[in-house]
């Protein structure tokens, strides 16, 4: 039941999506005059679309009738995707951490298998602690290494760099070495620290998104910048409010 409860809106949309295809291959087959399944995956919608909102074989009682089915469970298809994005989002309001919120302690291990625990720093750094989607990828490359080069200046700045995503301890190791990374990586098997903090997804939940959160002394939440694409700017945003909060 835990099962079926965290992935409905997956089972809802494989269950419906099911028949949509079967009416839609049935009604393109008709549309473009074949009887090949290979229409299917061809990319071609402007006739599809004029038959599916228009009538261009209104004597044909198949088109007819498959064009209704296929209007039919489209439409529905769209209403249940509509309630999925407004009930991600109401979710995402309720639980994410925001500006003026006060992080919860939780604990995990970084590159070296050592446990960190943020009650342990709490009071005696700033934080700096941003959500990333995977090692090694280009966009996280490329954020990681913009914080290892300004490093010193977080430094001066009393703030610590930490890295969260979703990998395990050994690849975080090996993305450390090999891009000589100079601050703490952790891993959050299942992301459970990730969904502590609220972070969104992106693309529909397929992407782990990728969020900075700025925390003071106090543990408190002081800024958040939230970028999938901005990946280097995440550096810059905290280096600026870093300077202001001084």
């Amino acid at each position: 039941m835990d099962f079926i409860s965290k992935n409905i809106w997956w089972i809802l949309f494989l269950l419906w999506g099911i028949p949509l295809s079967f009416y839609r291959s049935k009604f393109r087959k008709i549309v473009y005059n074949t009887s090949s399944w290979t229409i299917n995956i061809k990319p071609v919608f402007w006739k599809e679309m004029k038959g599916l909102f228009g009538s261009i074989y209104p004597d044909n009682k198949k088109y007819t009738k498959f064009r209704n089915f296929y209007r039919f469970y489209l439409f529905v298809y769209i209403v249940l995707f509509i309630f999925y994005l407004n009930f991600d989002t109401t979710t995402h309001k309720m639980e994410e951490l925001r500006i003026g919120s006060t992080v919860p302690n939780f604990e995990l291990k970084d590159q070296d298998g050592k446990l960190f625990q943020f009650d342990a720093v709490r009071g005696k750094k700033n934080l700096v602690i941003y959500f990333y989607p995977k090692d090694d990828t280009p966009g996280c490359t490329k954020e990681a290494c913009a914080f290892r080069d300004q490093f010193e200046v977080f430094e001066e700045a009393e703030a610590l760099i930490i890295g969260i995503s979703a990998q395990s301890v050994d690849s975080h190791l090996k993305f450390a070495q090999k891009h000589k990374l100079n601050f703490t990586l952790l891993s959050d098997n299942g992301n459970k620290v990730r969904k502590l903090f609220g972070v969104p997804s992106n693309l529909f939940g397929l992407i782990p998104g990728r969020v900075t959160y700025l925390i003071n002394k106090e543990g408190k939440v002081v800024y958040l910048f939230n970028s999938q694409t901005k990946s280097e700017k995440h550096v810059e945003e905290a280096l600026r409010i870093l300077q202001e909060i001084k």
